[in-house]
């Protein structure tokens, strides 16, 4: 079978056709006039289908029936919205296979990850099914009489989630099944690059939704250019926008948010270090630099940007590295020898290609450069450069495999360096010396949202709270309490005495009067 006929089994097996509605509202698929956008495969450079996008008219209707959704969800019981979840993760399960297929042809990351990223959402939705019983709030010790105090948590309302291309699926996954149990309504803008995944998602989203007659709580809005994402982010009904994608935008989404008061969740970019100390198991370190450098062709937010690596191992490593990176396989992603496809599209090339001519042009020792496989895809080869942590290309994100290689002799050089860039997502410390895993895990360690030992800076599960500081925008998504976000919190005091006590011994010289 060609590649075409591949690609049109795996379209059609989803219910995507040629041209694709590209907005739902909740309750049904939206005809639009705008000009539809095409959907390209970045493994041959060829259209897989178009999809028609957002208008005025459909964009305000998917507005107003969230509203209304909303209001109506949120006297929901929570577990019985966590039904709704777990229905929507037995469909994610029942396709898993082609919709990891979809992922690998619209995005470009080979099938394994195509499959562990829908894997991705059907663990979230096990997880939010669990935590739909586990809305907890605290029980308090008032300091006055017969009165009792405890918080407990309500829905805020609209929950817009923006998603990057890298996951194309799983990051709302994050979003949505928390947002949803906990009592909110949720419109999807995903991006440009990858609107048949999530049209995909949707459409099985959609028909679980009308067997079980839910409101109309999870929407789509499709659109080729910003003007109604940025009309959503501004919107004074939209409580929280969850917004993955560059630092330089995230500023921007994050000041037009704060400036109406309202909520932002932000996953911006990352700049990740992992560091080989000299008393380092290699056998557990290579593979782990290897996946977190390549993986995706580098375009995570957790690839492995940056490889320190202390004196007594530096030569031994960079052999051995040298000879694995030699073994990565560069091409179509749904074929099963491949560990690399391409990257997203040419601009994403272009600037793989500019930041290893500023990387060279700076002084870096071009340690390995891999060759391109003989097809018409935007592929790039995989890269290791000897580096300098200051130089300006290396301070920054670059979405491909570019791996910067900086040598050092104290571990606390290195995690100082390793701090010593704007963003602060994913760090690893390798090392047998538990002086040193000590360190990096103190308050004088890694500055990142999460610090690992003896594993890559890529891969986090579900379970815990995924996000990083500085520039990488602070917000926590998946597990954990990230639930929280989703919500707001309330405290109350009831008294249940026949006294009116203030708190702080507050003596407001007006005594009760008792009868009439």
């Amino acid at each position: 079978m060609s590649s075409c006929d591949v690609s049109a089994s795996i379209l059609e097996n989803l219910g995507l056709q040629p041209l694709n509605r590209g907005v739902f509202d909740g309750q049904q698929w939206l005809e639009t006039s705008t000009r539809p956008f095409q959907s390209i495969n970045p493994a041959n450079k060829q259209a897989l289908a178009s999809v028609q996008g957002v208008d005025s008219d459909a964009y305000q209707r998917l507005l107003d029936n969230s509203r209304l959704a909303a209001q109506q969800w949120r006297m929901v019981p929570a577990p019985v919205r966590g039904e709704l979840v777990r229905k929507i993760g037995e469909r994610l399960r029942a396709n898993k296979a082609l919709l990891g297929k979809l992922v690998s042809l619209e995005m470009g990351k080979i099938y394994a990850e195509g499959l562990g990223e829908v894997q991705e959402m059907i663990d979230m939705a096990d997880f939010a099914v669990g935590q739909s019983r586990m809305l907890y709030g605290k029980s308090l010790h008032s300091e006055r009489p017969q009165h009792r105090m405890y918080e407990q948590w309500q829905p805020l309302g609209v929950v817009a989630v923006v998603t990057a291309f890298n996951f194309p699926v799983a990051v709302w996954a994050w979003n949505a099944f928390n947002a949803l149990i906990a009592g909110n309504a949720v419109i999807w803008r995903p991006s440009e690059k990858t609107p048949l995944c999530a049209i995909a998602v949707q459409k099985i989203c959609a028909e679980v939704m009308a067997q079980e007659n839910a409101p109309a709580v999870l929407s789509l809005m499709s659109e080729a250019e910003p003007q109604f994402v940025e009309q959503l982010i501004a919107e004074p009904d939209v409580a929280l926008v969850s917004f993955t994608g560059s630092s330089k935008v995230g500023r921007r989404v994050g000041e037009t948010v704060a400036a109406r008061m309202g909520r932002s969740l932000l996953e911006l970019s990352g700049n990740n270090a992992l560091i080989v100390d000299e008393t380092a198991d290699l056998d557990l370190a290579l593979p782990a630099i290897v996946f977190g450098s390549v993986g995706t062709a580098g375009q995570r937010c957790t690839s492995t940007r940056r490889l320190f690596l202390h004196d007594a191992i530096y030569d031994a490593l960079i052999v051995r590295l040298i000879k694995a990176y030699r073994q990565i396989n560069i091409g179509d992603p749904l074929d099963e020898s491949v560990l690399m496809g391409p990257l997203i599209d040419e601009a994403a090339q272009q600037r793989f290609f500019t930041a290893v001519d500023e990387v060279e042009a700076a002084g870096g020792e071009l340690l390995f450069k891999g060759e391109l496989p003989a097809q018409s895809g935007y592929y790039v080869a995989p890269v290791i450069m000897a580096a300098q942590n200051h130089w300006p290309v290396v301070q920054q994100e670059t979405f491909g495999p570019l791996l910067h290689v900086i040598r050092f002799h104290d571990l606390s050089d290195a995690i100082e360096q390793q701090n010593a860039v704007a963003q602060g997502l994913s760090s690893s410390l390798f090392t047998n010396h538990i002086r040193h895993a000590e360190l990096f895990l103190s308050a004088q360690g890694s500055d990142c949202g999460i610090a690992n030992i003896n594993i890559g800076t890529s891969g986090a599960e579900i379970g815990g709270a995924f996000g990083g500081e500085k520039e990488t925008g602070g917000g926590r998504e998946a597990g954990s309490d990230a639930w929280q976000n989703y919500m707001r919190r309330q405290t109350t005091t009831i008294n249940w005495g026949n006294d009116l006590p203030l708190a702080q011994g507050i003596n407001f010289g007006i005594e009760k009067k008792h009868g009439k």
